[in-house]
């Protein structure tokens, strides 16, 4: 087990064109590929890495996110000494995009004093990747590095290595030194700290627009990527829920596509991430579509490039369109009974 690193992951952001998913879930909550979240990959691989205590600290509609973690039991997180810990944001004057603000950890500074761990990694939750930090912090010690920023392609990745002390430091001197959060520290040409830069070049997708989700959530088709997120010594853990396997009917066609417990198929289904619970109805068609828990969907309607949150209804015939850049978005629990096209 990794003694050395403290977790922290930073679930504050807000993202404008996120809203539509975001209206009653934080950022690091939205459902991904079928059965996980956003933060399931960072937390995952938090895990993987052998940490044991992970803060997480959250801002905005989070109570789906508590719903989701729980104790931490699936992430072998519920544990009598360290263990996971939420800090809920009091700041809420302004949205913010950026990674490790200095305010939001002064709140719970005394969190950070008790940690044994020597060094601390910062991460946001709204990454889609599979990386070892353990090697990370390897790299970092042998580099002799104060931090350490993780990049993909020159541009940062928003992941942090930091000495819990230093970062400590950091907190309590923020008005002093002008330094409000770690993109400001790494980003200062005169920093007195030594900032080295990590190069990830396996996949990585940071969710932050309706666009990229989409993308990212097709790009899980491919099963050369799909093979690269999702490694057997390596898994992406989530909430388990104990549900039947699939149902198909004979009437069923699926290509292409991914498709969770607790499913049950009787129409046409390609290129598209089905979730827990989703019911299709016979003649009805669904391409490239990214259909959220419980959702249905009614016989012979047409679904193309379209989003549907949780517990969305489809009546029967019904033709739903949108395109790549553009996906047709319907918000969790709406009834949709109305021929529509985008």
């Amino acid at each position: 087990m990794n003694t050395r690193l403290l977790g922290i992951i930073d679930a504050t952001t807000f993202f404008e064109d996120l809203i539509e998913l975001t209206r009653h879930r934080s950022v690091a909550a939205i459902p991904f590929g079928g059965r996980y979240r956003l933060i399931d990959f960072v937390l995952s691989n938090m895990v993987n890495s052998g940490i044991q205590s992970v803060a997480i600290f959250p801002k905005y509609e989070y109570r789906s996110l508590m719903d989701h973690l729980g104790s931490g039991k699936n992430w072998d997180l519920n544990r009598k000494r360290d263990g996971l810990f939420f800090f809920p944001s009091s700041i809420f004057d302004k949205p913010s995009r950026d990674i490790g603000s200095f305010d939001n950890y002064a709140a719970n500074i005394d969190f950070l004093k008790r940690s044994t761990q020597e060094y601390a990694l910062i991460s946001k939750a709204n990454l889609i990747f599979n990386i070892d930090f353990e090697k990370l912090l390897e790299w970092h010690i042998e580099n002799g590095c104060d931090i350490s920023e993780v990049r993909k392609d020159g541009q940062s990745l928003e992941i942090f290595v930091i000495k819990t002390e230093l970062l400590l430091e950091l907190i309590v001197s923020r008005y002093k030194t002008g330094y409000l959060g770690m993109r400001d520290v790494v980003t200062d040409i005169d920093s007195p700290y030594r900032v080295c830069y990590f190069n990830f070049d396996e996949y990585a997708v940071t969710v932050n627009s309706v666009k990229s989700y989409f993308s990212a959530s097709m790009d899980l088709l491919n099963l050369e990527i799909w093979k690269k997120l999702f490694l057997k010594d390596r898994p992406i853990l989530t909430k388990v829920k104990d549900e039947p396997p699939t149902r198909y009917a004979k009437t069923a066609v699926v290509h292409n596509s991914m498709v969770a417990n607790g499913a049950e198929i009787q129409g046409k289904v390609e290129n598209s991430i089905i979730a827990r619970g989703v019911k299709i109805a016979k003649g009805a068609v669904v391409k490239n579509c990214i259909i959220m828990q419980k959702s249905q969907i009614g016989e012979n309607c047409v679904l193309d490039h379209a989003i549907l949150d949780k517990d969305v209804r489809v009546e029967s015939g019904v033709a739903i369109t949108g395109t790549q850049e553009a996906p047709y978005i319907l918000k969790k629990g709406l009834v949709q009974g109305v021929r529509m096209n985008s």
